[in-house]
């Protein structure tokens, strides 16, 4: 049976991504399927730099807006939802395009990765999270890296979900989260992969991140926190741990000032796009393209150059 066409974008913050698909999916005819997990969240606007109405273009965009804040949401319910999103699209002669920057969320789909199936252990989750309240995520943390050091290279400290599902794994079967990951990626395959990353000289998408972040504080992202916390979502839901996010928070709790906030999502933003480089470099399935030397235009032209010789060989 012939595989199913799909397109995917990826790269780190800040590179580009979202203005290159939709330009890509006005001309091949696309609909964007968002694999970012921030924006996934309603009401999380701004920090998550989700594209406004008037910036898509008219591109029909899924997998945004799909969630509150305070609702679980894990990469195995992205991947459910994205497929059906695919299955929707090419069922009415249009192309899937995948774009964003969060790595187990693209790979999850293009390479059809399987997830466990034991049962949650919500009381083992509880402890766990309590410890957390106690001690601080480090403690748990800590634990992680005892058990799991693999896997604990891979989570961030601030990642209390992921830390807390890792050391579920590790204390419910007795093998490391890490094996256990292994062990689901790369299944066979969906999809008929159309893989371009995005890049640009580490200076101008370090002063492009600066840039972004400041651009975010200007829009109103203090005040969109302050509305969630008026909506009555904790500052301790998983969300509310992103990027900005937490380090906003901090702001408004007196901890630091505002000018240290801004340091701090610049700093970690540019932490967190090296790390989706290391990331995505793994694939060698992804054409690399470099924005600044090609050009915005030129990068368009050929991502639909090659997509459309590809299609019209298959």
């Amino acid at each position: 049976m012939q595989k199913k066409p799909l397109l995917v974008i990826v790269g780190p913050t800040a590179v580009g991504k979202t203005e290159i698909a939709i330009e890509v999916a006005k001309k091949l005819n696309a609909e964007i399927i968002s694999a970012d997990s921030m924006q996934i969240y309603r009401y999380m606007d701004i920090g998550t730099a989700k594209p406004s109405r008037a910036e898509q273009k008219g591109i029909k965009h899924h997998m945004i807006d799909i969630i509150n804040p305070d609702q679980e949401f894990s990469v195995a319910d992205f991947q459910a939802m994205a497929k059906q999103c695919i299955e929707d699209i090419v069922g009415r002669h249009k192309i899937p395009l995948l774009s964003g920057g969060t790595g187990l969320y693209v790979n999850a789909v293009c390479y059809n990765y399987t997830f466990s199936e034991f049962e949650k252990d919500e009381v083992l989750r509880e402890q766990l999270k309590n410890q957390a309240l106690k001690y601080g995520n480090e403690f748990l943390y800590g634990k992680l890296e005892k058990l799991d050091p693999d896997a604990a290279r891979k989570i961030h400290p601030n990642n209390l979900r992921r830390i807390i599902r890792a050391l579920e794994v590790c204390i419910k079967t007795g093998s490391t989260f890490s094996s256990y990951e292994e062990k689901t990626k790369r299944q066979r395959g969906l999809y008929d992969l159309f893989m371009f990353g995005l890049t640009r000289p580490r200076d101008e998408l370090y002063r492009r991140i600066n840039e972004r972040v400041q651009h975010m504080i200007n829009s109103g992202l203090v005040e969109e926190i302050k509305k969630l916390l008026d909506m009555g979502y904790s500052r301790n839901l998983n969300s509310m741990q992103g990027l900005g996010y937490r380090q906003i928070l901090d702001y408004l709790d007196g901890k630091i000032t505002l000018e240290e906030a801004i340091f701090l999502i610049s700093r970690d933003t540019r932490h967190y796009a090296k790390r989706q480089y290391t990331w995505f470099l793994r694939d060698k399935n992804i054409v690399w393209m470099d924005v600044s030397r090609e050009g915005m235009k030129k990068v368009v032209e050929n991502i639909i150059k090659a997509v459309e010789g590809k299609l019209k060989n298959s």
